[in-house]
C-alpha cells in the first residue's frame, strides 16, 4: 500500500493562487495556512472567503512506483471531481459520501496524479437548472443556494449554526495492490436466544477472475476455512458462528461494552486480503407499536427497555481538514461523562469515518444514524436515485456491523419540508411522490443488505407511511419540539407536551468567553455588533436570547455577564424539558437535545463549545441525565418531587424538601421515600401555598445505590425574587477549589483562563454547605486564574 496523503500542490482555475495542499485536508484550510485568505472563523472574514467555492481548483502531486496495475482508493472526495493519473482520467465522481476504487496502470518510476475540484456553487446551480421541475431548498439554511442538488455535506452551504464556505477536499487517497480477491464489505446478523448468540457473517468478495478462492474466518475462538467457488466480479460468502454464554455489549450506564474480533482472510497466502471487524453481541430492537396513546417509540437492548439520553451530533468542525480523531474522541467522551447513552448523527452533515463508530462501540454510545438528507426537498430523477442507492449500499457496507448502530433513519425533516415551500404546497402530490421515491430507494437498499435493520422513515415521524405534523403532535413516534425556541413559548411549555421520544429540541446560548475571544476583538463584544451578529446564524436569535432574559431574569450587567446568563437560561430550558419527560417514563423513552457540539465558534444550541469546552448546559446534563434522579415537576396539585430510575435494579430513594429564602434560611416542608423500579415514581407533593413569596424549593435526596444530589426549584421567574449578595468565598489550593456562601447563591459558575474541565459548574449553594471542586487543565503545567459568577452579582453588579 502506498499512502498518497501528504504534500500536494493546489491551484485555482486562473493560476493566481498556487499553495501547498496537505491531504487529508480541505482547500479552505490550505489557503489559510498559505496566507492566501484570512482565518474564516475570525470576525466577518467568512464573507471574504466565499469566493473560494466559486472557482474550480486543481490538486497535484508526483510519486514513484515500481509500475504495473494498482487500485486507487479515495475516500471523502468532496465533491464534483475528476481524477487523472499520468494525464488519463480514471474517475469522475460527484458524491462525498462514497468510497471510490479504480484500477490504474502505473509507470515504473515517476507518476503524476491530479484532482480537479469543480466549483460546488456552479455545479449545484447547473444541476438545478437541469431538473424536470424546480426542487426547492431551505433558503434560511442556505446562503449558498442549491445544496440539495449535490451529494455533499448539506451544511457546507450554511445552516442556522454553520459558516457557509462550500468546502472541497479529500479524506484519504492511497494505492493498494491489485490482488485476485478482496473483501469489499462484511455484514453481520445476530440472533439471540437464552445463553446463545448466533452470528451470521456475510462477506462480499470481489474477484478479478472466476475460480476457487481460499478463505479463513475467525471469531470468538472459532475458525472456519474453505474454498469459495467464485465468478469474476462480486461474490458472497455466508458463515455462522454460535457463541455460548456471550459477553454482551451494553449502552453506557447499562453494563460493559464487550467486543469480539472478527478476522477475515481471502485469497492465496502470497496475495491474500486480510481485514478485521470488532463485533459487539447485543439484541437491539426499535420498539414502536400502536397503543392507547398513539404509537410508542423506544429501544430495547438485550431484553431491557433503555431510556435514550443524549444529544444530536453535527460535524466536529466546519472544515473537514481540521477534524482529528483526538478531538472527536474528546467530544464523545464528554457525552459519556454527562451520562449520555445515545447520539443522533444528524442528516445534514456526513457519515462519520470508521473510527468514529469504533469509538462509539467502545464508549457505549448508541448511534441514531440519519441518512444524509436534511430540511430540503430532493430530486427523484433516475440518475439521482441511482447515486443514492450506491451511497446507501456503500455506507451500510462500511459501518453496518457496529454494535452502536441502533437505528437507521431515512432523513431529517423532509416530511415537514413538504409544507415549507410555495411550490410543494401548491402541488403537494408531485413533491410527495418525489419524496416517496427517494425514501423508498433508501429503505430498499438498506433492507437488501441488512433485512433486520432498525429502520425509521424520517425524523420526526409519527410512523411508517404517516405524514403528520410531528413537531406539535406528541402522541406517536419521534417528535421534534421547537415551540419554545422558534415560537418564543415559555419554558413551562415543555411540560405541556408528552412526547413518546423527543429527538430534537433546543434553546440557544452564546459560546463561552474563551470561544468568543477566538473570533472577536474587545470592541466587538456587544450583542449588536456586526461581528457578533455574523456569528449568529439563526434569524432573530440574539433578540430571542435577550427577550427570554427579560422574561425570566433581571438584565445582566455587562457583556460577559450576558454571555453567562445566556448559558444559565439555556441550561434551565433543556433541564426543564429533559427532567419533565424523564418523569413520564415509560410513556416517554428518549430525549436527544439539539445539539452536542459546534462546528465553529458561534451562538448556537450546543452544550459544548467549538473545541470541546463544557458550557453550563453540559454540566447540567451530567446531573439531569444521571441514572437515578429526583426532579421537581409543577402541576395542579403543587410541586411534585418525582424519582426516576434507569438502573436494572430497584432503588430506594429518600428526599427531603425545604423552603429556602434569599438569605439561605431553610425550613423543612416534607420528606418522601419510595422504592423505584425502572420507571418514575412520585415521592411527595409540595402545595404552592407552602412556599412564601420570598422562598424557593430546595431539596436533597439519596438513593440506596449510593447516589445523591441536591437542587433548587424556583416556582416563579427569578426576576421576581429580591436576591441578596451571596457572600461567595473562594479558596484555591492547586487543582482544588473550595466555595462557601453566606446566602443563597444561584447558578454559581467558574471560568478559567486556560483550557480544561471543572468537575462541576452552574450549581446552587446554601450557607453551611461548602463545595469542593476540581479543575483539570489540558496543560498540566498551567497555572490557571479563575473568574466566579453567580446570579446576584451578574444582574445586580459586583458585591
Amino acid at each position: 500500500m502506498l499512502d498518497l496523503a501528504g504534500d500536494w500542490t493546489l491551484s485555482d482555475e486562473s493560476g493566481v493562487h498556487v499553495v501547498p495542499f496537505r491531504l487529508p485536508g480541505d482547500g479552505v484550510t490550505a489557503l489559510q495556512a498559505a496566507g492566501a485568505i484570512a482565518d474564516p472563523y475570525w470576525g466577518r472574514n467568512e464573507y471574504d472567503c466565499r469566493w473560494v467555492c466559486e472557482q474550480d481548483w486543481v490538486a497535484r502531486r508526483a510519486f514513484d512506483h515500481p509500475g504495473g496495475a494498482a487500485d486507487l482508493v479515495i475516500e471523502g472526495l468532496d465533491c464534483v471531481a475528476e481524477v487523472s493519473v499520468n494525464g488519463v482520467r480514471v474517475l469522475s465522481a460527484a458524491n462525498t459520501h462514497r468510497r471510490w476504487r479504480v484500477r490504474v496502470e502505473l509507470l515504473r518510476g515517476p507518476n503524476a496524479i491530479e484532482i480537479v475540484f469543480r466549483s460546488s456553487v456552479r455545479e449545484a446551480a447547473a444541476r438545478q437548472a437541469a431538473m424536470p421541475f424546480y426542487v426547492p431548498y431551505q433558503q434560511v439554511n442556505g446562503p449558498i443556494p442549491f445544496a440539495n442538488m449535490l451529494r455533499k455535506q448539506q451544511c457546507d452551504f450554511g445552516w442556522d449554526w454553520n459558516i457557509a464556505l462550500g468546502q472541497f477536499g479529500v479524506g484519504a487517497v492511497r494505492l493498494e495492490a491489485a490482488i485476485p480477491a478482496r473483501i469489499e464489505a462484511i455484514f453481520v446478523d445476530q440472533m439471540h436466544r437464552l445463553g446463545v448468540a448466533t452470528v451470521r457473517v456475510r462477506a462480499v468478495v470481489q474477484c478479478a477472475a472466476a475460480g476457487p478462492v481460499v478463505y479463513s474466518f475467525g471469531f470468538a475462538g472459532q475458525e472456519q476455512q474453505g474454498h469459495l467457488a467464485t465468478v469474476a466480479g462480486e461474490n458472497e460468502l455466508t458463515l455462522e458462528f454460535e457463541v455460548a454464554d456471550p459477553d454482551l455489549w451494553w449502552p453506557n450506564g447499562q453494563g460493559k461494552q464487550s467486543l469480539y474480533t472478527l478476522d477475515a482472510r481471502v485469497g492465496p497466502t502470497q496475495a491474500a486480503h486480510f481485514t478485521s471487524r470488532r463485533i459487539g453481541l447485543r439484541d437491539l430492537a426499535l420498539v414502536s407499536a400502536p397503543d392507547a396513546s398513539g404509537r410508542s417509540f423506544g429501544f430495547c437492548v438485550n431484553g431491557r427497555d433503555v431510556f435514550a439520553k443524549g444529544a444530536n451530533w453535527i460535524p466536529a468542525d466546519a472544515l473537514n481538514g481540521r477534524i482529528t480523531q483526538t478531538s472527536v474522541r474528546g467530544l464523545l467522551q464528554s457525552a459519556v461523562d454527562a451520562n449520555m447513552n445515545m447520539i443522533r448523527v444528524w442528516g445534514g452533515g456526513r457519515y462519520e469515518p470508521d473510527w468514529f463508530y469504533d469509538l462509539c462501540d467502545e464508549m457505549g454510545l448508541m448511534v441514531w444514524q440519519d441518512f444524509m438528507f436534511a430540511c430540503h426537498l430532493y430530486p427523484s430523477t433516475p440518475g439521482f436515485l441511482a447515486e443514492v442507492d450506491a451511497e446507501v449500499r456503500d455506507v451500510v457496507g462500511r459501518i453496518g456491523h457496529h454494535a452502536c448502530l441502533a437505528l437507521w433513519c431515512g432523513d431529517n425533516e423532509l416530511i415537514g419540508a413538504l409544507n415549507w415551500f410555495p411550490e410543494s404546497r401548491k402541488d403537494r402530490d408531485r413533491y410527495l411522490v418525489s419524496y416517496d421515491r427517494l425514501n423508498r430507494t433508501i429503505e430498499a437498499a438498506l433492507r437488501d443488505l441488512l433485512p433486520g435493520a432498525n429502520w425509521w422513515p424520517s425524523s420526526p415521524s409519527p410512523g411508517p407511511m404517516a405524514f403528520g405534523d410531528a413537531w406539535h403532535d406528541d402522541r406517536s413516534g419521534d417528535m421534534h419540539f421547537w415551540s419554545v425556541w422558534h415560537e418564543g413559548r415559555d419554558f413551562d411549555h415543555y411540560r405541556e407536551v408528552k412526547p413518546r421520544f423527543c429527538s430534537e429540541f433546543g434553546f440557544q446560548s452564546y459560546p463561552s468567553m474563551s470561544a468568543i475571544r477566538r473570533f472577536a476583538a474587545p470592541e466587538d463584544m456587544n450583542i449588536s455588533s456586526l461581528v457578533m451578529e455574523s456569528h449568529q446564524k439563526n434569524t432573530g436569535g440574539n433578540a430571542r436570547i435577550a427577550e427570554t432574559m427579560f422574561r425570566y431574569f433581571r438584565f445582566p450587567v455587562g457583556f460577559e455577564n450576558f454571555v453567562y446568563l445566556s448559558q444559565v437560561q439555556q441550561s434551565l430550558a433543556i433541564k426543564t424539558a429533559v427532567t419533565t419527560w424523564r418523569s413520564l417514563k415509560p410513556h416517554c423513552m428518549g430525549a436527544l437535545y439539539w445539539q452536542l457540539n459546534d462546528t465553529w465558534p458561534v451562538c448556537s444550541w450546543s452544550g459544548l463549545d467549538h473545541g470541546g469546552n463544557w458550557k453550563l448546559l453540559h454540566h447540567a446534563a451530567r446531573h439531569f441525565y444521571q441514572p437515578v434522579l429526583v426532579t421537581a415537576v409543577p402541576g395542579a396539585e403543587g410541586i411534585k418531587l418525582m424519582a426516576v430510575n434507569d438502573r436494572l435494579q430497584a432503588v430506594k430513594v429518600a428526599v427531603r424538601a425545604m423552603a429556602v429564602d434569599m438569605a439561605g434560611r431553610t425550613r423543612l416542608l416534607a420528606e418522601g421515600l419510595a422504592d423505584v423500579a425502572a420507571s418514575a415514581e412520585p415521592l411527595c407533593v409540595i402545595p404552592f401555598g407552602d412556599l412564601r413569596a420570598d422562598e424557593m424549593l430546595a431539596y436533597d435526596w439519596q438513593g440506596s445505590d449510593g447516589t445523591s444530589d441536591r437542587d433548587v426549584f424556583a416556582p416563579r421567574p427569578y426576576k421576581s425574587y429580591d436576591l441578596v449578595p451571596s457572600g461567595l468565598r473562594v479558596e484555591v489550593d492547586g487543582a482544588r477549589i473550595t466555595l462557601t456562601t453566606q446566602a443563597l447563591a444561584l447558578f454559581v459558575a467558574i471560568e478559567a483562563d486556560v483550557p480544561g474541565r471543572f468537575s462541576d459548574n452552574g450549581f446552587a449553594m446554601l450557607p453551611g454547605q461548602p463545595l469542593t471542586l476540581s479543575f483539570a487543565p489540558e496543560d498540566e503545567t498551567a497555572r490557571p486564574a479563575f473568574t466566579f459568577r453567580e446570579l446576584h452579582s451578574a444582574t445586580y453588579g459586583p458585591q
